[in-house]
């Protein structure tokens, strides 16, 4: 493949996660000789490689050539982890929900500020969140949280576990 198309293929990669994958099949099947020439690109605009990139995946190559390997980490759907906890508000021992997972305490509802998508442990708060309304929706009850450090707001579905008292005050509370 020659330079400039190597760099339309950079290009177009970058575009989206889609237009990479496709890339990289495309790569992959052009054989060694077009990997070659990615690194070779890649390294003269300086994209540190190690001698071993050429066994990459195309998939792998492109991403480090685009300067993408830390996104390619990042998890952007939901994990279920379903764990057992000791709530850092009250102090109860709360056991895993099963179906559907436990995210807080079923006794006071407050949770901890860990996750930016959910299962991704990647906030770095770790403040208590705090119940701060309640709400019915479609026959559901969804709690409102405020995190005590930093205020980040969410919302989680209430648990069939959960108190349902402490919920209607809640509720009553936010009205």
């Amino acid at each position: 493949m020659d330079p400039l198309s190597l760099q339309t293929l950079l290009d177009e990669a970058a575009a989206s996660r889609k237009a990479l994958k496709q890339h990289a099949k495309t790569l992959d099947a052009a054989g060694p000789g077009a990997k070659s020439a990615l690194l070779e690109l890649a390294r003269k605009q300086g994209v540190e490689l190690p001698d071993e990139a050429a066994e990459w995946p195309a998939k792998r190559l492109i991403r480090r050539a685009l300067d993408r390997q830390s996104q390619a980490r990042e998890r952007l759907n939901p994990q279920h982890l379903d764990e057992a906890f000791t709530c850092a508000s009250c102090g109860a021992e709360v056991s895993p929900g099963g179906r559907p997972v436990r995210d807080h305490c079923p006794h006071c509802l407050c949770s901890l500020h860990v996750d930016i998508v959910p299962g991704d442990r990647a906030a770095t708060c770790r403040g208590i969140l705090a119940p701060v309304g309640a709400e019915l929706r479609a026959g559901r009850w969804v709690i409102r949280y405020r995190c005590r450090l930093c205020g980040h707001e969410q919302n989680n579905r209430a648990h069939p576990e959960d108190d349902h008292a402490t919920l209607a005050r809640i509720s009553a509370l936010e009205a």
